[in-house]
C-alpha cells in the first residue's frame, strides 16, 4: 500500500481525515477534509468535489489502520491516494500543529 511520512507532507497537500466526530473536534489538521470512516461511502461525493483533480489524497486517522482501509478503496477507484504513517498521533508527537474547529489548540485522542 502507498505510504508517506508525516515529514514528507508539506503545507498545501490535499488531507483527507477519516476518524470519527469525537476525535475530529478534539483537534485535527488545519484545512484537512473530515468524512468519517463510518460516513464515507455515502459522502464519498464530498471527497471528489473537493479533492484536486489531479493531485494525490493523503489519508490520515489516529494511528494508520483506517486510514489504510479508505487508501486501499480509493486506490482501487483509479485515485492517487496514500495513507499518512502513523496518523494523527506521529502528526501530533511530530509537533505539527493540532487545531479545534474554532482555531484553537487541540489535541489527539
Amino acid at each position: 500500500m502507498p505510504t508517506v511520512q508525516v515529514g514528507d507532507l508539506k503545507d498545501g497537500d490535499f488531507l483527507l481525515d477519516v476518524r470519527e466526530d469525537d476525535e475530529w473536534k478534539a483537534g485535527h489538521a488545519e484545512g484537512a477534509l473530515h468524512i468519517p470512516i463510518s460516513e464515507f461511502v455515502a459522502r464519498y461525493g464530498e471527497l471528489t468535489e473537493a479533492a484536486p483533480q489531479d493531485g494525490r489524497i493523503h489519508v490520515i486517522c489516529r494511528s494508520g489502520g483506517r486510514s489504510a482501509q479508505v487508501t486501499m478503496y480509493l486506490a482501487q477507484q483509479g485515485i492517487d491516494a496514500v495513507n499518512v504513517d502513523g496518523g494523527m498521533q506521529v502528526w501530533e508527537a511530530a509537533g505539527r500543529p493540532v487545531v479545534t474547529d474554532d482555531g484553537q489548540p487541540g489535541h489527539v485522542i
